[in-house]
């Protein structure tokens, strides 16, 4: 496997050193991976992306090495998108793991079941971020233990071999999770409904268009904005305890000064995405992308 140099796409946030055990290797670790974000996925000419690029080949910005030229410069080249994108670390699951170490330019044949099993390997990842999550958020013993089962069944699929793993139904397996995710969140958000009913609006549900709302110095705990369009939201000094923001879109939302350190199924490239601060309080493993302003 080629040494990584001074120029290698490491992740542009360090990972906080409070991060909980559950967690701690769904991190990206860009070193130990064959770069298979650069590769396995396309992407259109956008405001995200410079250039179009085909779905299974490397990126015209990526080395022999399996680092980036413009890593340090992406935003100003265009790809902003590439500084969004996290693989939960799923990227070094399948290289190090699942191929042993051999990168697909070491063997060509391997190239196409690499990028599948990444592909499977990164939704099952962040499945695995959100369970995490869910069993220590949960009082009822018996989700905490549907939380355990799913994790089981999910790292025995990403710990065994590619035909393995590519044999699994991911989207039926997605749908038991997301099922378990609600259910979590009805139980979480509830005592919020009980202590302050109807505060915080009909507009506030889930798969809500929120796009450029101003929600600023609201009290919004116990929200469910699942799933809602928060693109370019002002949140400023909000505080966002208690609110699921499963799949909600952040792009662009103004979260200074915001408090999501309580929020439910948060994740990186959701706050990637977003703008913020050094007064935005985030979860422990979460981190604040250096991309954000002081």
């Amino acid at each position: 496997m080629p040494k990584p140099s001074s120029h290698y796409p490491q992740t542009p946030y360090k990972t906080p050193s409070s991060a909980a055990p559950d967690r701690q290797a769904l991190h990206p670790d860009c070193a130990n991976c064959f770069a298979l974000c650069c590769t396995a996925f396309g992407f259109t000419r956008s405001a995200d992306f410079a250039v179009d690029k085909a779905a299974g080949t490397p990126c015209t910005n990526l080395a022999a090495d399996f680092s980036c030229t413009i890593h340090h410069s992406l935003r100003a080249r265009g790809f902003k998108g590439c500084t969004v994108f996290d693989c939960f670390g799923a990227g070094q699951r399948v290289s190090q793991d699942l191929f042993g170490g051999e990168s697909w330019l070491e063997r060509p044949v391997t190239k196409g079941k690499m990028f599948s099993a990444f592909k499977a390997a990164r939704q099952l990842h962040e499945m695995l971020w959100y369970l995490a999550e869910a069993q220590v958020r949960t009082f009822d013993p018996e989700a905490s233990r549907r939380a355990a089962i799913l994790r089981s069944i999910i790292e025995k699929a990403v710990g065994g071999d590619p035909d393995g793993l590519l044999s699994l139904d991911v989207q039926e397996l997605h749908a038991e999770v997301r099922s378990l995710l609600i259910t979590v969140s009805e139980e979480v958000r509830a005592s919020y409904f009980a202590a302050e009913d109807d505060h915080l609006g009909p507009d506030l549900r889930p798969g809500a268009d929120l796009i450029g709302k101003d929600l600023r110095s609201r009290r919004l705990c116990g929200a469910d904005l699942r799933g809602s369009y928060l693109i370019a939201a002002d949140l400023r000094g909000s505080d966002l305890t208690a609110v699921d923001l499963l799949g909600a879109d952040l792009r662009n939302a103004r979260l200074e000064g915001a408090d999501l350190s309580r929020a439910l199924f948060l994740t990186q490239p959701q706050i990637n995405a977003a703008q913020g601060n050094i007064r935005t309080l985030l979860p422990p493993d979460v981190a604040s992308p250096s991309h954000w302003g002081p």
